[in-house]
């Protein structure tokens, strides 16, 4: 698996018993994961605020078109009884 050739580049207290203290491959291993982690919960929540965002713009749009055409209604409807 992954673990013993992990093992082989220095001593890694989490994957094996004979370590005494934390190396600078163990710590740069769990280091890569943990940043690899956040930066996935990051890149996901700008993703969905974003996109949130984006559905409420269009909305929005939408609706400022649904105003604006009845707003052309009512003026045509105005304009043709004078």
């Amino acid at each position: 698996m992954l673990f013993p050739a992990l093992a082989l580049w220095g001593c890694m207290p989490e994957l094996t018993k004979n370590c005494v203290d934390m190396t600078n491959a163990s710590s740069t291993y769990l280091s890569l994961g943990l940043g690899a982690i956040i930066g996935a919960v990051i890149s996901w929540w700008i993703y969905n605020t974003q996109k949130k965002t984006s559905v409420k713009q269009d909305e929005t749009l939408r609706r400022i078109n649904e105003l604006e055409e009845s707003h052309d209604k009512v003026l045509t409807e105005k304009k043709q009884e004078t």
